[in-house]
C-alpha cells in the first residue's frame, strides 16, 4: 500500500512498543473530511497545545500538506494553540486525548456499564458530569443509577420513573 513500510519483527513482536505506537497514532492524528475522510499525523502540528481560545488552526491541502494558520494576533514568543474540541463538554477531550482542559471544573461519570439506562432515559454521556470545584453531581447521573436500582427491584416503579425523566416531571421523580 502507498505510504506504508514494513516494520521490523523485533518492533511488531514487542507488545509495549506496539501499545505505545498505537496510542501515539490514536491520540495524535488530525482528522480531515475533504476530499475524503482521513486521519493524518503531522508531527510539528502535534506539538501545538489545546486552548478554549485558540490563536491558530490546522488544515491540510489536497496533497496532505499541513498548514498552521493564525486566526488571532500572536505575539513573538507566545505559544500557538488550537481547539481540539468543546471545553464545555470534556468527555470527548478526555476520551480521545486523555486530558481535561486547564480550568475545567467538570469531569464525566464513567457509567459505561449503565448505557442501556442512559439510552432509555434519552441522555447523552456529556450530561453525566461532576463539578470538581463544588462536588455537584448532575441530575442525569443520579437518574441513571436510580433507574438501574428500580429496574432490579420494582419494574413498575422503574417505568414510572422513566416516564417522569422523559417528561421532565421532577415532582413524580421525587
Amino acid at each position: 500500500r502507498k505510504g506504508f513500510l514494513p516494520l521490523n519483527p523485533d518492533v511488531t513482536g514487542d507488545d509495549s512498543v506496539m501499545k505505545f505506537a498505537y496510542n501515539v497514532a490514536l491520540t495524535r492524528f488530525h482528522e480531515v473530511f475533504e476530499p475524503t475522510r482521513q486521519k493524518l499525523i503531522a508531527p510539528m502540528a502535534d506539538m501545538i497545545n489545546h486552548s478554549s481560545e485558540p490563536n491558530a488552526e490546522i488544515s491540510f491541502d489536497t496533497e496532505n500538506n499541513c498548514y498552521v494558520t493564525a486566526i488571532a494576533d500572536i505575539y513573538a514568543g507566545s505559544p500557538l494553540s488550537v481547539s481540539l474540541g468543546d471545553p464545555t463538554d470534556p468527555t470527548p477531550l478526555f476520551a480521545k486525548y486523555g486530558f481535561l482542559p486547564t480550568g475545567c471544573n467538570t469531569i464525566f461519570c464513567k457509567a459505561i456499564h449503565l448505557e442501556p439506562q442512559i439510552n432509555e432515559l434519552g441522555y447523552e454521556f456529556n450530561q453525566l458530569l461532576f463539578q470538581t470545584d463544588t462536588g455537584e453531581v448532575y441530575p442525569a447521573v443520579w437518574d441513571i443509577f436510580l433507574l438501574k436500582i428500580l429496574q432490579d427491584y420494582d419494574v413498575d416503579l422503574a417505568s414510572q420513573f422513566t416516564m417522569a425523566c422523559q417528561n421532565s416531571d421532577e415532582a413524580t421523580k421525587e
